[in-house]
C-alpha cells in the first residue's frame, strides 16, 4: 500500500516539454525548386537510401534555420482574417476581419485558454498595423488610430468630394486601402485610398493631413487606385494601373523620385508591397500571378521575377513580406502553403499550414522569430521554433494549463447580458413556458397534498402557511404603512373631495383676499336654456 509522502495540498509539476511536443508539425515536409519528383525511383536501392538520408538532413537543417517546426493555432475569428499586426515587443497580438479586430495578449494565455481579451467591431476593414507599443493603425471606412487596449485616440477626417483638386480636400474623398507607419517617427502615418493619393497624416492633428501626393496616372482621367503602400528609406506605393512609384522617405513629395509604369499588369491588384530593412530592395506581388524583386538604384527593371499564383481578386489585402534580416521573403499562396523565398526569388520552404484554404496574410517578427499567418478559414496559427524563438508562442505552451472552473463551461452558466429565453422561467404550479414539461417541484405541481378539505394541514405540527414570492417579501404589509409611516393615509382619500371640503370656509372665512372682500366685483354667469346652449356654437361667423 503507498502512503502519501507529505500531507497537505500537493504542489503539482508542468510537463512543458510534453506540452510542446503537442504543438509539433508532423506534416512539415518542405518543398524545394530542386527537388526532383523521380529521384526516388533509381535502379540503384543504396543510392536512393543516401539520398534519402541527404534529405533528411536537408529538412532538418531548414528546421533549425526557419522558426517553422511547431505550430500554435488560434481559433478566435468566425472570417477570413485578412490582416494582423503585433507589437513592437511582441506581447500583443492583433487579428482582423472585414467586421471584427480582436486583440490577444500572450501573457494572459494558457495552453488551455487561448482567447481574445476584447472584440471590436468595424466597417468595411481593411488593414491594421502596430505602430508603437502604445497604438496601431486601423483601415476601415476612415482610417484611425487606436490605443493598445482598443480605445479611439483619433479618427482622421473625410475629404470633400466635390472638390477636384485633390490638394485642397483635407482627407480621402472614397474608400481608403491600406496604411502603413513612418519606419522612425511614430507620429507620422500613411495612408493609400482610390482617390489616386497617398496623404500622410499627424496623429496629433486629425481634421487635415500633412501632405498630399497625387499619383498622376495614364488611365483614363488621370486617376486610378492607391493599392499597397510600404514606408522605409523610401515612400513606395503601387497603383491599379500597374505602375509603382517611389519617393524619398522624408520628402520632397511633388514628384516621385523613380516609377515604373507598367511593373505589373494594368488593371490587376498588387496587394503585397514591401522594402528591405537596409532599404536597397523592394518586393512586389501583384495580381498577374508574379513576385518581382527591384533595386531601389536600378528601379526601372525588376533583378529578379517568379510565378506566383495570386488571391488578390477575392482577398486585395494579400501581403508579402521581408524577413527581419531582409535575407528572405515570406508569403502565402492559394493552396494553404507558406512559401519562403531566397532574394533570388527560389523557394527554400515551402509548408502546409492550412492546406486547401488561401494563406492571407503573414508576418515574421524579428524579436519573436515567429512567424504569424491569417488563413481564409479563419485561423491564425503562430509558427516558432523552441530552439530558435523566444516568448510569444513560446511562452504560452511553457505555462501550466488552467484549470477549469465550474463557470467556464458554457453549458452550466447563464449569460444574464444577453436575457433570460422564455423557456428559463418557471411558473409556479404549473408547467414550463412554451412546454409540456412540468415544474420540478413535487410540491408545486401538487399543492394540495397534505391538506384537508378545508384546507388545513394534516399534521398539526407543520401549519400550511401560503409560500411568499420575492415580491411580497420586499413589499410591506398595510398595517405597517398606516402605523409608521406620516399621512400615508392620504393613498386611500380622493383630492378633489379633499378640496371641496374647505370651500365653504375660504368663502366666508378667506385668507389671502380678506384685505378687499368689500370691494370684489361678483362673477355674474349668462343663464342659457338648454336650446340656445345647443345653437350657440352655430351662431358663430367663420372670419373672411
Amino acid at each position: 500500500m503507498d502512503f502519501p509522502k507529505a500531507f497537505g495540498k500537493q504542489s503539482s509539476h508542468t510537463n512543458v516539454k510534453a506540452q510542446i511536443e503537442r504543438t509539433k508539425r508532423h506534416d512539415n515536409a518542405p518543398k524545394t525548386s530542386d527537388h526532383d519528383p523521380d529521384r526516388g525511383h533509381s535502379d540503384n536501392d543504396h543510392g536512393a537510401e543516401d539520398e534519402e538520408e541527404e534529405d533528411e538532413n536537408d529538412e532538418d537543417d531548414e528546421d533549425d534555420e526557419f522558426p517553422t517546426s511547431h505550430d500554435l493555432a488560434l481559433l478566435t475569428q468566425s472570417r477570413p482574417v485578412i490582416s494582423m499586426t503585433l507589437d513592437p515587443s511582441g506581447s500583443r497580438l492583433i487579428t482582423a476581419t472585414t467586421e471584427t479586430t480582436k486583440l490577444h495578449d500572450f501573457a494572459s494565455m494558457t495552453p488551455t485558454t487561448i482567447r481574445a481579451f476584447k472584440s471590436i467591431e468595424a466597417t468595411a476593414l481593411h488593414h491594421v498595423e502596430f505602430g508603437s507599443a502604445s497604438s496601431f493603425l486601423q483601415i476601415e471606412t476612415t482610417a484611425k488610430v487606436l490605443s493598445r487596449d482598443g480605445e479611439v485616440l483619433t479618427d482622421f477626417a473625410k475629404g470633400d468630394m466635390y472638390l477636384r483638386d485633390m490638394h485642397n480636400t483635407k482627407g480621402h474623398i472614397s474608400e481608403i486601402t491600406t496604411g502603413t507607419w513612418h519606419p522612425t517617427d511614430k507620429l507620422l502615418c500613411v495612408t493609400a485610398g482610390t482617390d489616386s493619393t497617398l496623404r500622410i497624416w499627424d496623429v496629433n492633428n486629425k481634421r487635415s493631413q500633412k501632405e498630399v501626393i497625387v499619383h498622376k496616372s495614364r488611365a483614363p482621367g488621370g486617376r486610378t487606385r492607391m493599392t499597397a503602400v510600404a514606408w522605409g528609406s523610401f515612400l513606395v506605393g503601387a497603383a491599379l494601373d500597374g505602375g509603382i512609384a517611389m519617393w524619398g522617405g522624408d520628402g520632397p513629395y511633388t514628384r516621385p523620385a523613380a516609377e515604373v509604369r507598367d511593373a505589373h499588369i494594368r488593371g490587376t491588384w498588387t496587394g503585397g508591397l514591401d522594402i528591405s530593412s537596409d532599404g536597397r530592395l523592394v518586393v512586389s506581388r501583384g495580381g498577374d500571378d508574379t513576385i518581382k524583386l527591384w533595386d531601389t538604384r536600378k528601379f526601372k527593371t525588376p533583378i529578379a521575377t517568379t510565378t506566383h499564383l495570386s488571391t488578390s481578386e477575392q482577398y486585395p489585402s494579400t501581403n508579402i513580406r521581408f524577413s527581419p534580416s531582409s535575407s528572405n521573403i515570406i508569403t502565402g499562396s492559394p493552396t494553404g502553403h507558406l512559401h519562403i523565398l531566397s532574394l533570388s526569388l527560389r523557394p527554400e520552404l515551402v509548408t502546409p499550414v492550412t492546406p486547401g484554404s488561401p494563406l492571407i496574410s503573414v508576418q515574421w517578427h524579428d524579436k519573436l522569430n515567429q512567424i504569424i499567418t491569417g488563413s481564409a478559414n479563419a485561423e491564425t496559427h503562430v509558427l516558432y521554433n523552441p530552439a530558435l524563438s523566444s516568448k510569444g508562442a513560446t511562452m504560452v505552451v511553457s505555462k501550466a494549463p488552467k484549470r477549469r472552473h465550474i463557470d467556464d463551461d458554457p453549458n452550466l452558466t447563464t449569460d444574464l447580458s444577453q436575457g433570460l429565453s422564455g423557456d428559463s422561467i418557471v411558473n409556479p404550479n404549473g408547467l414550463l413556458a412554451n412546454t409540456n414539461q412540468a415544474s420540478v417541484s413535487y410540491a408545486a405541481r401538487h399543492p394540495t397534498i397534505g391538506l384537508t378539505y378545508s384546507g388545513k394541514s394534516r399534521d398539526p405540527r407543520r401549519p400550511n402557511q401560503p409560500a411568499q414570492t420575492p415580491f411580497a417579501k420586499s413589499q410591506p404589509d398595510e398595517k405597517h404603512i398606516k402605523e409608521h409611516i406620516p399621512l400615508s393615509s392620504m393613498r386611500d382619500e380622493d383630492p378633489r373631495e379633499a378640496l371641496l371640503k374647505y370651500a365653504d370656509v375660504a368663502e366666508k372665512d378667506p385668507m389671502f383676499t380678506n384685505a378687499w372682500k368689500e370691494t370684489q366685483p361678483k362673477t355674474l354667469y349668462a343663464d342659457l336654456s338648454d336650446d340656445e346652449g345647443e345653437e350657440a356654437p352655430n351662431k358663430k361667423r367663420l372670419k373672411r
